[in-house]
C-alpha cells in the first residue's frame, strides 16, 4: 500500500474563496456584517476532487492521501481569533466531507485555528472537534502565525505544551507546517516554508522537547528543509550545545517527508536521513505544478524518484507504508477496520 502523506485540498470551490474574502473585509471594516458560509453541494466537491487528487492517484500509483486544507489558505497572520476559529472550522468541515465521500482514497488531517493573538483556548478546541467528531488523524501545525516575522515563541517553549500534551493524549501527530508569507522577502512556497522546516529542526536541537514528551511525533515537510544538506552543520552544533546525538535527541521523534523535486535532493535525504525516518509525500496539488523539461514528467510526481533508489522490501514498505501506519496510529487503526 503506498500513502501520501502530505496532500492539500487545493481545488476548493470558488465560493469558498470567496466566503474568506469577505470574512476578510468584515475584519478590516470593509463590511458591515461578517458572511454566511455559502451551500455547496456534494457534486460540486466530487467534481473538484474526482479530476484532480483522485486522477493523480491512479495515474501516478497511490493508494491513500493524508489531505488537509491548503496551507497557504490558513492565512494565521490575517484574521481575529474568532474569524480564524470559524475560518479553521469551515475549511476543516470541506475536507471531512471529502474523506466521507472516498474513504479509502483520504484520511483527514485539520487546519488549527492559530492566531497573532497566541491564544491556544481555540487551538484545542478545534483539535479536539476534528479528532472526536470528524475522525481526522493528525494536524497541522504553524510555526509562525506571524507569517514570516517568527513573533511565536520556539517549537520547545512551554507556551505550546498544552497542544503537545492534547496531541499526545489524542494519539495525532502534527505536520510542521507555515502558511502564506506575509513578507515580500519571503516567496511562501520557494523561501517561507522552507525556511520554517529548517528553523524548527534548530528549534528542535536548541531545546529538549522530546524530554518531556517522548511519544509526541512530528513530521517536517519538504524533505526537512535544508536539515539534510547541512546535517554535519546540525551535529556539530548539537555538540557545542552539549545536547545528545541528533539520532536520540531528536530523531526518535521526528520524520521528513519526500517533497523533494529531483532525484539528486532525494538521493541525499535517503543516504542522510535514511528509510526509518522518512514517509511518502508528494504535496499532492501543492506548491510545484511544472513538468520537468528534462524529464518530462510533473516535479511532484515523487514516487519516481522513490521507485529510483532501490531500496530493499522492508525499506520501501516503511517509507510508503509502515512508517505512516507507525507515525498516524488513528490511520493504523482506521485502515486495520476497512480490511487494509
Amino acid at each position: 500500500m503506498i500513502i501520501d502523506c502530505h496532500g492539500h485540498y487545493t481545488t476548493e470551490p470558488p465560493a469558498h474563496h470567496a466566503y474568506r474574502k469577505a470574512q476578510l473585509e468584515f475584519a478590516e471594516g470593509k463590511r458591515d456584517a461578517g458572511p454566511t458560509y455559502p451551500d455547496i453541494s456534494d457534486e460540486v466537491l466530487r467534481a473538484t476532487v474526482e479530476d484532480n487528487q483522485l486522477r493523480l492517484q491512479r495515474e501516478r500509483g497511490s493508494d491513500l492521501t493524508i489531505l488537509s486544507p491548503r496551507a497557504s489558505g490558513m492565512g494565521h497572520h490575517a484574521g481575529s481569533a474568532a474569524l480564524n476559529a470559524e475560518w479553521s472550522r469551515v475549511s476543516n468541515d470541506l475536507v471531512a466531507r471529502i474523506v466521507d465521500m472516498f474513504p479509502l482514497n483520504f484520511a483527514g488531517v485539520c487546519q488549527l485555528p492559530q492566531s497573532m493573538s497566541g491564544d491556544l483556548a481555540p487551538v484545542l478546541a478545534e483539535l479536539e472537534r476534528c479528532v472526536d467528531e470528524l475522525g481526522f488523524v493528525g494536524c497541522n501545525l504553524n510555526p509562525d502565525p506571524s507569517g514570516g516575522y517568527w513573533s511565536a515563541p520556539p517549537v520547545y517553549d512551554r507556551y505550546w505544551y498544552p497542544l503537545y500534551e492534547r496531541m499526545v493524549e489524542l494519539q495525532v501527530p502534527a505536520m510542521i507546517h507555515v502558511s502564506g508569507a506575509c513578507s515580500a522577502c519571503l516567496h511562501t512556497t520557494g523561501a517561507h516554508y522552507i525556511n520554517a522546516d529548517t528553523t524548527v529542526f534548530m528549534q528542535l536541537i536548541q531545546g529538549d522537547l522530546f524530554r518531556d514528551f517522548p511519544d509526541l511525533k512530528l513530521i517536517i515537510p519538504h524533505g526537512g528543509g535544508a536539515a539534510p544538506y547541512h546535517w554535519g552543520r546540525y551535529r556539530g552544533l548539537a555538540i557545542m550545545m552539549e545536547k545528545p546525538d541528533l539520532a536520540t535527541h531528536l530523531m526518535r521523534n521526528v520524520y521528513f517527508d519526500t517533497c523533494v523535486y529531483h532525484q539528486a535532493g532525494i538521493d541525499t535525504l535517503f543516504r542522510v536521513v535514511g528509510p526509518d525516518n522518512i514517509l511518502f509525500g508528494s504535496e499532492l496539488l501543492g506548491a510545484v505544478k511544472a513538468v520537468d523539461p528534462l524529464t518530462g514528467f510533473n516535479f511532484d510526481d515523487t514516487r519516481r524518484y522513490i521507485d529510483a533508489l532501490g531500496l530493499d522490501v522492508a525499506g520501501r514498505v516503511a517509507v510508503f507504508e509502515g512508517n505512516a501506519r507507525k507515525v498516524y496510529p488513528r490511520l493504523d487503526t482506521r485502515l486495520k477496520q476497512q480490511g487494509r
